[in-house]
């Protein structure tokens, strides 16, 4: 009885570990609703409650006039202009001033191509974009249309030798009140200034509120490799948002339309989430914000936030602003810009095992400049870590494994005495000194760490399409060639030599069929993920058949 629940807890942790490898991102949080009433440190007014027009695309400040005359304006005559950097290819929208584009060079769509990877783009088959707008009382975007904006150029480069970059786009709002809208772009940076400067000569104030949204469709994740068809890896897609209460919330787009979000926070961000690649609106950490969701008539899912109302005073100058960030979920470089936007690197419940694992990682890659060698050396690590934990959980399976023919004759003996057979496998136990869960429980305490540092080789940026030697060519997809699972397959089933049988013969045949099973999903998994297994796999057998053979050799076990 002992032994058999000894191995259906081994069963229970492979199939746990496996479960998670295959269907983790099918986890989905609940949506919380969330009121602040928190209070803003700067002179801005707050921002009013926030409505949506009939179609849902624009946001619209209750009780205002929403209706603004746009004015004809003199530029370019294109409908659209592009920005380079050497981080950002952008593409930009006249009418509105929104970002149609995103392209980065740094990342390719794919390892055959050279195209850049496309996180924004607005086109038949995929509809991803990023608005920004002024509401208010003198609100430039309302449900009656957008601004005209006009450029001196069509397109902007950041010159060799300069580190900044800002393209400025005109509208003006009224013969006494000019708007520029200033795009400010950094060198390596993928972090993007959207600030509104407004000229205000007139004799009245001017006073509008900043919003920010993210408008995308139910597409595909470019991101995603589908390579193994339903056994292929599905990450989370959907908003993320920080609170006051909380830095790191997420909610799916299907969630969405029955739990919208809608929150009142202390600076705070929201934005979309992807495999590898987030975009994200950051407002000014002095004001309050307003960040809510909509799902529209036509589908679209939206991600927005509205800053407080800005006062800008007659005959004077002003400015209305937020950040605006899309690129890689890099989190050392995101937890610069805003509180909380490092965690879209999700690592999940165990992120306290998996953030040190990281910092590892990247410390010996930093030495050693391959990604493939990197995960070995902490493999190796954590492997020596947990050494004498190992120890004793092998040395209890080389025990058993030891006096397998006395539980066998045992059971023989009392087969139709289930409690007598019970009893006197304790006995043996105990005179021998045996402790048949000593396997078991060193597994269990490592799991965590296993499973930690599985979200951070599937998590991180930094491993997608790194190369290791040979024909893996990317860690974070599938060996072409199924070498590395297959050999996974044959370490499982040596280490399964080397363990001792189970008494029961159907327990048996589950146990021999194991190493086919995981073989068989593994060979879609990752190559990174699957070149930890091996090389854990291989210390384990190691240690394993070092200490199975100087206990067979010794007339006593070990202890």
């Amino acid at each position: 009885m002992i032994d058999f629940q000894r191995y259906l807890l081994i069963a229970s942790i492979a199939a746990l570990s496996l479960m998670l490898l295959v269907e983790w991102q099918k986890f989905e949080p609940a949506t919380p609703v969330i009121t602040s009433t928190s209070s803003s440190n700067n002179n801005s007014t707050t921002a009013a409650p926030t409505t949506s027009n009939d179609s849902g695309d624009l946001p619209a400040i209750i009780g205002s006039d929403e209706f603004t005359t746009i004015k004809a304006n003199a530029g370019v005559s294109t409908k659209y202009i592009t920005v380079e950097t050497d981080v950002l290819d952008l593409k930009i929208d006249l009418h509105g001033g929104d970002i149609v584009y995103a392209g980065l060079p740094d990342y390719t769509m794919s390892l055959e191509s050279d195209d850049p990877f496309v996180i924004l783009e607005k086109n038949d088959t995929r509809n991803y974009i990023a608005q920004s707008g002024l509401i208010g009382s003198n609100a430039t975007d309302t449900s009656e249309g957008r601004p005209q904006f006009a450029a001196p150029n069509a397109n902007y480069v950041l010159q060799d030798g300069s580190d900044t970059l800002n393209v400025d786009l005109r509208y003006q709002y009224s013969d006494a009140i000019t708007i520029i809208k200033r795009f400010s772009l950094s060198r390596g940076e993928y972090l993007i200034s959207v600030e509104y400067l407004v000229d205000n000569q007139s004799d009245a104030p001017f006073q509008a509120s900043f919003f920010g949204q993210l408008k995308r469709g139910d597409s595909v994740d470019p991101s995603v490799n589908d390579e193994g068809g339903m056994f292929a890896m599905k990450p989370f897609i959907g908003v993320a948002y920080a609170t006051n209460e909380d830095l790191y919330n997420k909610t799916t787009f299907s969630k969405m339309q029955d739990k919208p979000i809608k929150a009142s926070v202390n600076g705070g961000w929201i934005g979309i989430i992807q495999h590898y690649f987030v975009s994200a609106w950051v407002p000014p950490v002095d004001s309050v914000n307003e960040l809510s969701t909509i799902v529209t008539k036509q589908g679209m899912n939206i991600a927005r936030v509205t800053s407080a109302a800005v006062t800008i005073e007659p005959r004077s100058q002003g400015k209305i602003s937020a950040d605006f960030y899309t690129g890689p979920k890099d989190q050392y470089s995101l937890q610069e810009i805003s509180p909380g936007l490092e965690l879209t690197v999700d690592y999940g419940w165990l992120w306290w095992i998996a953030q040190p694992l990281f910092w590892l990682l990247t410390k010996i890659h930093s030495v050693l400049g391959n990604w493939g060698f990197s995960i070995i050396a902490v493999t190796i690590l954590v492997k020596a870590a947990f050494f004498q934990l190992n120890q004793k959980a092998f040395t209890s399976m080389a025990n058993m494994r030891k006096f397998q023919p006395k539980l066998a004759e045992i059971k023989e003996r009392y087969t139709d005495d289930r409690q007598k057979q019970s009893q006197a496998m304790m006995e043996l136990y105990k005179k021998e000194k045996i402790n048949p869960l000593g396997g078991c429980l060193p597994m269990v305490v490592q799991m965590p760490v296993f499973i930690a540092l599985y979200w951070v080789l599937m998590e991180s940026i930094e491993l997608r399409h790194a190369p290791f030697m040979l024909w893996i060519h990317d860690l974070s997809a599938m060996d072409p060639y199924f070498v590395l699972p297959l050999i996974m397959g044959l370490s499982m089933f040596i280490q399964q030599r080397l363990n001792p049988a189970p008494p029961d013969p159907m327990q048996a045949k589950i146990m021999q069929w194991m190493p086919i099973v995981f073989t068989f999903f593994f060979l879609f998994f990752p190559a990174g993920l699957v070149l930890y297994w091996v090389v854990n796999n291989t210390l384990s057998i190691i240690q394993q058949y070092i200490i199975t053979k100087r206990i067979e050799k010794s007339g006593l076990p070990s202890r």
